[in-house]
């Protein structure tokens, strides 16, 4: 019977250890081997051993490593890679707030830097990585997100250059390699 093996990557040593001795004061037996588990990702930062493995086996199937695993929640990135095509693409709007913003990243890294772009070039843009038919929203959250600018007019747009989080640098890599096989 092989095991899968979950890399445990701790930031700080000490923290962990003061975690573990009052996580341990506070029982009466000696732990099991799920409680010490649960134990230890819990002082690894996540909420038990269950948490923990999701994410390992998540960032296993999404692996970057350009991007540090420890600030990248790996099952979001995968919720969120759902979201689009084979190719890339948005096949539907999200719902929450949270997963329009981390799809809007990935338009706006399809978008030209430091490039002017007419409205009707950003609609053509949007339209070519979306599939509900609707760049006139994403247009406008994109600039509501400051992720793009436009002048008084709506006459020219602009990519902002911004980073973008963890997670959205793991989305977009992820959907590269994905547009690429």
């Amino acid at each position: 019977m092989s095991k899968t093996v979950f890399p445990l990557h701790i930031t700080d040593i000490s923290a962990l250890a003061r975690s573990l001795n009052h996580q341990i004061a506070g029982i009466e037996d000696s732990p099991s081997h799920l409680e010490m588990l649960n134990m230890l990702a819990r002082s690894a930062g996540f909420r038990n051993f269950q948490h923990f493995r999701a994410q390992a086996e998540a960032h296993a199937g999404l692996v970057s490593p350009d991007v540090p695993s420890a600030e990248v929640d790996y099952v979001e990135v995968k919720r969120l890679a759902r979201f689009f095509d084979a190719k890339g693409r948005l096949i539907h709007w999200p719902g929450k707030r949270s997963q329009q913003t981390q799809c809007l990243w990935v338009l706006w890294s399809r978008l030209p830097a430091r490039q002017p772009l007419s409205e009707h070039q950003l609609n053509q843009l949007l339209q070519a990585n979306h599939q509900f038919g609707d760049p006139a929203l994403l247009r406008r959250e994109l600039y509501d997100y400051r992720l793009a600018s436009r002048t008084p007019d709506c006459r020219e747009y602009r990519r902002i250059e911004r980073r973008p989080p963890q997670d959205a640098l793991a989305l977009i890599r992820h959907l590269e390699t994905r547009r690429q096989a």
